[in-house]
């Protein structure tokens, strides 16, 4: 998880809808009005809700940039699961593993196995240390699970594991 990568996305989707409001829009905004009457004009009714989207999507971008940029690494925690950690967990009925990497809800991506920071299953895994049994609530039902490795934020970083040899 890169966050100036994130960061970049971010700039850059916020600035095309930027210029696209600032210089597009408008020009057609102005073409649907040399139409005639706007109160039965769609296409200028179309315009003006596209305007309307891109002015509260830039909003929440720039919100988002703001956000994500005051994040300091140094709060993130060493030794708990947190933004950025990679846990390995075992169903405690199934035996089998699973992998999730928590992240920013907007590089959320299920079938890598990343998962976003406020869903349910992230939300019921930060705080936990390697070792703790982790009960999560699915659609399937509840779960339990046992956090057979962590690899924090910080470490994925440094590229180092975190001691347990594995």
């Amino acid at each position: 998880m890169k966050i100036e990568a994130l960061l970049d996305e971010l700039r850059q989707e916020f600035n095309k809808l930027e210029r696209e409001f600032r210089q597009e829009l408008p020009k057609k905004i102005q073409a649907a009005r040399e139409l005639g009457d706007l109160r039965e004009n769609g296409e200028y009714e179309t315009i003006k809700d596209r305007q309307g989207f891109v002015k509260a999507r830039m909003a929440f971008l720039q919100q988002r940039i703001a956000e994500i940029s005051k994040i300091d690494l140094r709060a993130i925690p060493k030794d708990r699961v947190a933004l950025g950690s990679t846990v390995h967990l075992i169903d405690e009925e199934t035996g089998t593993e699973t992998v999730y990497t928590l992240v920013f809800p907007e590089l959320m991506d299920s079938s890598r196995g990343w998962i976003s920071v406020a869903s349910p299953i992230g939300r019921s895994l930060i705080g936990k240390q390697e070792g703790d049994r982790v009960v999560m609530t699915t659609p399937g039902g509840t779960k339990a699970f046992e956090m057979m490795k962590l690899l924090t934020l910080h470490e994925t970083l440094q590229g180092h594991s975190n001691g347990t040899g594995s």
